[in-house]
């Protein structure tokens, strides 16, 4: 029996966070792929896009176009986006489907670039997992999840050093914890500790 408000035992017997417990949308979300490891360029390319995306905004407004979103930015791929221009900005600017800020969208393109030109470097995935800390939050209550670390704040600098823009360090540290660089799925919840990254 979870005592934990911010954990909510669903119809199958496990707990999830409140904000997963009950949209399809974010419990399917939450339960396949968040926090699981992403160590492929495409893969990062995309979740540093969307967290990006995601800023001012809620998550479930993002995922819900994600579809949308791999449609008109090529399936992710870096070297695509990176081609795209200004008449394909204005073009994804005409789009209802998607989140239309042009500041991201160009934002997109930018980063497309910056992740090809680090190919020569070992490569996105490379760089954002050395930034992986030592140690894992242990969260009980949402209060007890940082938005920030260290290593988000070191990840930050050197991404923009890279040439990447909307890459802070908040968003850097929601990077984190969606690819499993760091565990901060609430003590008690059915995924806690499923990475395999954090015993």
């Amino acid at each position: 029996m979870v005592s934990n408000p911010d954990l909510v035992v669903g119809e199958d017997g496990l707990a999830r966070p409140v904000w997963a417990a009950s949209d399809p949308l974010l419990r399917e979300y939450y339960d396949h792929e968040w926090g699981v490891p992403v160590r492929d360029e495409t893969g990062l390319f995309e979740r540093v896009t969307l967290e990006a995306f995601q800023s001012g905004l809620s998550w479930r407004t993002v995922l819900a176009k994600r579809p949308a979103f791999r449609e008109v930015f090529h399936g992710f791929d870096p070297e695509a986006v990176a081609a795209m221009d200004e008449r394909d900005v204005e073009r994804l600017l005409g789009d209802a489907r998607i989140i239309r800020n042009r500041r991201k969208i160009e934002a997109t393109v930018t980063n497309a670039r910056a992740t090809v030109a680090l190919r020569e470097d070992g490569g996105l995935a490379d760089l954002v997992w050395s930034f992986m800390p030592s140690s894992t939050p242990h969260p009980d209550r949402f209060a007890d999840v940082p938005t920030t670390s260290d290593e988000s704040r070191a990840l930050s600098r050197e991404l923009k050093r890279r040439g990447f823009v909307f890459v802070g360090p908040t968003t850097m540290y929601a990077l984190m914890e969606a690819i499993g660089m760091v565990d901060t799925h609430l003590v008690g919840s059915h995924r806690r500790g499923t990475s395999g990254v954090w015993t």
